[in-house]
């Protein structure tokens, strides 16, 4: 008999996102590529599944989880408390590294171990898959005849 554990869902509102601050304005593209290789790994494929994005909505910035940005559509996401710790821990390295500040740091405590989340450096970002499961801003091309 095989047991599976099933993953804690979170009751996911959007007043959970991480709001965060930019250092200077030029950086909200810094962080948009820094996350591109920041992930999920399948080691065997050297694919990376990029597990979170910045969304500037209405003059604030996020750090957002791919399913956070599924649950704003109103699509239906099965946000796990490891997805948010891994969400965390992504905020958390970023703001280590100068990118972004925590607007409430109390907010992303709880965090995965390091070991959860795969870091490519720049150097090394062509001799990965980059594979997003959210693409923000881009519309489904809507065929007109006139």
């Amino acid at each position: 008999m095989t047991t599976s554990t099933i993953e804690p869902q979170v009751n996911w509102k959007p007043e959970m996102m991480v709001e965060v601050m930019l250092n200077e304005p030029d950086d909200f593209l810094k962080v948009r590529e820094t996350l591109t290789r920041i992930g999920v790994a399948s080691r065997k494929e050297k694919k990376l599944y990029q597990s979170c994005h910045i969304l500037h909505k209405q003059g604030r910035y996020y750090i957002t989880h791919f399913k956070e940005l599924f649950a704003l559509d109103g699509k239906h996401a099965n946000l796990t408390v490891n997805d948010v710790q891994r969400r965390n821990r992504i905020a958390r390295l970023l703001s280590d590294w100068g990118l972004i500040s925590v607007v409430n740091a109390e907010s992303i405590s709880d965090v995965a171990p390091l070991n959860q989340i795969k870091v490519l450096a720049y150097k090394d970002k062509n001799d990965w898959i980059l594979e997003q499961k959210y693409n923000i801003g881009s519309k489904k091309k809507v065929e007109t005849t006139e």
